[in-house]
């Protein structure tokens, strides 16, 4: 009988050994998600994990980590106007001046800016169609082979797509680079403008948690609510990638799925605030 379950407990791949008492798998309202172990590849939980759909600024991840391995972050990056002529979240950058490799990427990350994505990509790739074969090899090589992403910030366009698993297996690999993993831990960046610095404020609510260690928001009428966020507790690692929720339960979601993986004791209290200012600070991450 032992043998038995254990068998059926294998072939179901999850819930076992993690829905404990105590740990019970948490019910999720996103249309899609996925939680895996990001030391070992070991998936959790799985919900609808292989559903295509637009996943918003999460792919900025990418973005980001095909910038971060070019390398050469200490330099300064010219803004030409091109660059700027997007919207609807931007961090202000300047045609003519110059900023920071290292200080775009982490505004990227932290403010989730679409003028920054289009000045990273045009000085990559010299082009925003061409950085777009840089983004689908780069996604290929990681294994996303249900994705395809047509622009370097994730506003809605037609044919870019990608699953949770394939968001999964990137954000694993940003994880482990070591210039995007610092700035997703960041609680705010300073960035210069015209006679003043302006404080660019995270837009991942749950960073404040202790066990939470960042990653990426994002937000379309096409994608609906997206997180990806990573969580480490007592040597355990995990990523959580949480798609098409909505501004009541992705935090939710997020949060008991981090729980949940990494074991985390309930603390006594309320959620993340649900104020306006919240709401539109993510709504602007896009």
């Amino acid at each position: 009988m032992r043998l038995c379950a254990l068998l059926v407990a294998n072939v179901l791949g999850l819930e076992f050994g993690l829905a404990e008492i105590g740990y019970p798998v948490p019910n999720v309202y996103a249309r899609a998600a996925l939680v895996v172990d990001s030391t070992n590849g070991t998936i959790l939980y799985e919900k609808h994990a292989d559903e295509k759909r637009a996943v918003a600024s999460t792919q900025k991840l990418l973005t980001a980590l095909i910038v971060s391995q070019a390398g050469k972050l200490d330099q300064k990056v010219k803004v030409e106007s091109t660059d700027t002529r997007v919207e609807p979240s931007k961090v202000g950058i300047r045609a003519g001046r110059e900023y920071p490799r290292l200080l775009l990427l982490q505004s990227l990350l932290v403010k989730s800016g679409n003028d920054v994505a289009r000045c990273l990509a045009r000085d990559h790739s010299g082009g925003q169609d061409a950085f777009r074969p840089v983004l689908n090899a780069k996604a290929r090589q990681l294994g996303m082979g249900d994705s395809h992403f047509v622009n370097a910030h994730g506003l809605t366009e037609e044919g870019q797509e990608s699953t949770a698993r394939d968001m999964a297996k990137l954000a694993i690999v940003a994880h482990r680079d070591e210039h995007i993993c610092d700035a997703v831990q960041l609680e705010a960046v300073d960035f210069p403008k015209k006679g003043w610095t302006d404080k660019l404020q995270n837009s991942n609510k749950l960073l404040p948690l202790s066990f939470v260690t960042g990653m990426k928001t994002g937000f379309t009428n096409a994608a609906g609510r997206c997180l990806v966020s990573s969580g480490e507790f007592n040597g355990r690692e995990v990523i959580v990638v949480v798609l098409g929720s909505n501004g009541e339960h992705v935090w939710k979601d997020s949060e008991s799925l981090l729980r949940w993986a990494l074991k985390v004791p309930a603390e006594k209290g309320a959620p993340p605030p649900e104020d306006e200012e919240s709401v539109k600070n993510e709504a602007d991450a896009s």
